[in-house]
């Protein structure tokens, strides 16, 4: 494929293999939900010869498609995607799994000589990519179990107890994310220590890459207004249907992607809990408001890069493109 910014790039470029070369080509790009992420990821693997790797946490799950703005298959291009529809929605997958299957990916893609494109709006697991995550006690349900107890008499009171066991930690994790919050907390109880210090001393980072990470920035109201509109679009385009034939399927309310927005107010309809209207109020309303927890995480990380803009405005994808030659040339000098 040719892309249309035009002949200054080099397309089509070879990624090579050279064995114990300390550092191969990969390429991230985060951002917002809506923010544009994977139309930008598809130029970028057809012009440099590249292969996506899913980085979206409700991507992972088989069935969940409306919802999650999964890209169907006609639509990639002939563009290799890993690690999307992977588990089924009611089976467990953590964000240490994540990096393990994805390292094993990108190691891969590289020793076919190509381009990994790292794409996702899920923060936690691309850290975990690259920063590596350490191996924590295994789950314990009994001490589970007392603190959900707990949240449910006092909504928040895990966030709290967890700020004052790990104050790091608790800055790092939102208080609405009770599943984040009641692991820190159980691996602070279980160890006696802060879990942010166990997660320095004991992950492994990522190497043998040299990443470039691209960060999408578009305007915050026009956003706002695509994910609005987005929302609508997909209760129109038959998420409820959807949510009826994973349900038919026998997969359980309680499986986690059911609690994401969008599905978790289609339920809601379909329980009468919410009128339709209502169902697309709260949908839009939380979309904007993890967008926005999304952008607060991924501007703590440093290394990325900022454009300002949607992945398929003309500037982003000129900027894009022009990084990435960079990077890939840099590798075939060394």
């Amino acid at each position: 494929m040719r892309s249309s910014v035009g002949n200054r790039y080099h397309i089509g470029v070879e990624i090579p293999v050279v064995p114990d070369a300390p550092q191969l080509p990969l390429v991230a790009i985060a951002g917002p939900t809506g923010s544009g992420k994977s139309e930008l990821a598809l130029e970028i693997a057809g012009a440099f010869r590249g292969e996506i790797v899913n980085c979206d946490s409700l991507q992972i799950y088989r069935y969940f498609d409306i919802g999650t703005a999964k890209l169907p298959e006609p639509e990639r291009r002939g563009i290799p995607h890993h690690l999307i529809d992977v588990r089924n929605p009611d089976e467990l997958f953590t964000a240490g799994e994540y990096s393990r299957l994805a390292r094993e990916v990108l190691a891969g893609i590289t020793s076919r000589g190509r381009l990994p494109v790292v794409v996702g709006g899920t923060g936690f697991y691309l850290r975990a990519l690259f920063d590596g995550l350490f191996e924590g006690p295994a789950r314990d349900q009994p001490l589970r179990d007392r603190l959900a107890a707990r949240e449910h008499r006092r909504p928040g009171s895990l966030h709290r107890l967890l700020t004052r066991f790990d104050p790091e930690a608790a800055c790092r994790i939102h208080a609405h994310d009770v599943p984040k919050v009641t692991r820190a907390l159980e691996v602070c109880l279980m160890t006696r220590r802060p879990v942010s210090e166990l997660f320095r001393s004991g992950r492994t980072s990522l190497s043998g890459y040299r990443a470039l990470k691209i960060g999408l920035s578009p305007d915050r109201d026009a956003l706002y207004e695509r994910l609005d509109r987005r929302c609508q679009q997909m209760f129109e385009g038959g998420l409820i249907e959807e949510v009826r034939r994973i349900l038919a399927l026998g997969f359980p309310e309680t499986s986690k992607p059911f609690e994401s927005h969008g599905y978790k107010q289609a339920l809601q309809l379909l329980h009468c809990e919410l009128t339709p209207k209502e169902a697309l109020f709260y949908a839009q309303r939380n979309t904007r408001r993890y967008a926005k927890r999304q952008i607060t995480w991924f501007r703590r990380e440093a290394d990325l890069h900022w454009l300002k803009g949607f992945g398929e405005a003309p500037e982003v994808r000129e900027a894009a493109f022009r990084m990435v030659r960079e990077l890939t040339t840099k590798n075939q000098n060394c």
